[in-house]
């Protein structure tokens, strides 16, 4: 039995078109995104209900399912290699907010193990309550096993792994630009919006956010001009600003027509990359009259982020992140 363990907490997806309404309906009963008084449960039904056709449509768009569990998976599997190569006597698991594998499932499995200590990290590098928060909360509710044994990481926004990691992302979009306008390239950082209420209630999300952007850009100097934007919006009340479309259009409007997109709160491509900002909003910028639109790629495979993740469990576990691997190596 491993010494410990170490569980990947996510956002999860629907893996098939007929799991779209369930999966909304997981994402519509979280109390820490919506607070509805009285019957959440109904209104959960009835909105995921509604919602579901219009959604549906758009995992069909990118391949009739979400990519996000594959991704997490397979970071999982290369970050346990990882954790293993420095003799780290670890067992990863993966645990999904609104989706399968569950964190309650994970939760419960590991509440019975006798085991030194569980690391949750979740793959939101900035916290907020509606993600790290909600996951962690949700973790409680199943775990009753020691809670000496939990380490939280809450987040790692300016790790410098996961900051290179972004950089070389860019460098490779970059490089998907004609050469000859390569210096005209507007860097906009599009983050998924929250509601401007929890700002103002102490929230931390979009000031890590920032620092994010600020820590990729004092490494890359200052040869491009950059944008923070956020995105998906839903429903009437004030969210973070500017909106990623408020400014798609400004800058068509500025004639700044070579735009890279960088989602930097997504470390996987999921929905909201591949059909938010790659096909809607690549719309909403030719209009703008936009000439070269690029996304991009998530980190998804990315091998420095996976580097990251190992730095940032050893230093929660205590173990020195210089302890040369199996093979003698740093």
């Amino acid at each position: 039995m491993a010494r410990f363990a170490l569980v990947l907490l996510n956002l999860g997806g629907p893996d098939s078109l007929d799991a779209v309404e369930p999966f909304l309906r997981n994402l519509f009963s979280d109390r820490d995104i919506f607070k509805i008084p009285v019957g959440q449960p109904l209104f959960a039904r009835l909105i995921s209900k509604l919602r579901a056709p219009k959604v549906r449509q758009r995992y069909q768009e990118i391949g009739g399912k979400s990519p996000i569990n594959e991704w997490t998976a397979l970071q999982a599997r290369k970050l346990q290699d990882a954790l293993r190569k420095r003799s780290v006597d670890i067992d990863v698991h993966v645990g999904m907010r609104y989706w399968r594998p569950e964190i309650r499932n994970a939760a419960v499995r590991l509440s019975g193990i006798d085991i030194e200590k569980i690391v949750l990290l979740p793959l939101y590098p900035h916290y907020s309550i509606t993600t790290t928060g909600s996951s962690f909360r949700e973790w409680q509710r199943a775990y009753t096993g020691d809670p000496s044994r939990l380490i939280y990481v809450e987040q790692y926004c300016d790790n410098h792994k996961y900051i290179a990691a972004i950089n070389q992302r860019i460098d490779e979009a970059i490089s998907r630009f004609p050469e000859s306008v390569r210096g005209d390239i507007q860097l906009v950082f599009s983050a998924h919006g929250t509601p401007q209420r929890l700002v103002d209630q102490g929230d931390p999300y979009s000031h890590q956010v920032r620092k994010t952007v600020e820590s990729v850009m004092a490494k890359r100097g200052t040869g491009h001009s950059h944008h923070l934007c956020f995105q998906s919006k839903v429903g009437p009340m004030q969210w973070l600003k500017p909106s990623t479309q408020e400014t798609l259009r400004a800058l068509g409007a500025d004639n700044k027509t070579q735009i890279l997109i960088i989602p930097v709160s997504f470390v996987s491509d999921h929905i909201e990359t591949l059909f938010e900002l790659e096909i809607e909003y690549r719309g909403l910028a030719l209009n703008a009259g936009i000439e070269n639109y690029v996304v991009m790629k998530g980190l998804n495979d990315s091998e420095l982020f996976v580097s990251a993740l190992k730095d940032i469990a050893m230093q929660a576990l205590n173990i020195d992140t210089e302890k040369p691997d199996t093979n003698g190596q740093k």
